[in-house]
């Protein structure tokens, strides 16, 4: 077994070598909170895409259909039911109505979709939460040595040959 940046377990690592497997892994951790962030900004995107995809089908439905399905149905309406012609034109008109309506709602519940999304919110949140616990955190207690078990620290001359 071996650690993150690959020492042995159980070895003594340097405080170099801590600083730098802390910043590694704190660094990992923003890109992380970074990506979490654009995953979800793309989500209340898509949602908002849709949701104008969903009004603009209610208005081109409404406006490109209306005239040969008002001219059919009135026509199917008046062969059945040998209604006055113009009674029949206003019920197809209302069908068409009634299709368009329901897109739009379709379109409403999407855009409150939308908005309620909260993923950029709720990372920025994280990343301060985070923030404040790093700040908070103390280094763990270690046991002192005896003086006599104190590693020396020697000298080493170098030649510039």
């Amino acid at each position: 077994m071996s650690t993150p940046d690959g020492s042995p377990v159980g070895a003594e690592r340097s405080i170099g070598q801590l600083f730098a497997s802390a910043t590694a892994e704190m660094s990992a951790l923003v890109h992380d909170e970074i990506a979490l962030a654009k995953a979800q900004l793309k989500q209340d995107v898509k949602r908002g895409a849709t949701s104008g995809g969903a009004f603009s089908a209610a208005g081109v439905l409404l406006l490109f259909s209306l005239p040969m399905l008002n001219f059919a149905l009135a026509y199917g309406i008046r062969t059945w039911s040998q209604w006055n012609l113009a009674v029949c034109f206003l019920l197809s008109f209302a069908a068409n109505v009634l299709v368009a309506v329901a897109l739009a709602l379709v379109g409403v519940v999407f855009a409150k979709k939308a908005k309620k999304g909260q993923g950029p919110q709720k990372v920025a949140a994280s990343m301060k939460e985070t923030a404040h616990v790093l700040q908070n955190a103390k280094p763990h207690p270690r046991p002192e040595l005896p003086r006599d078990e104190v590693p020396a620290i020697e000298a080493v001359a170098r030649s510039t040959s």
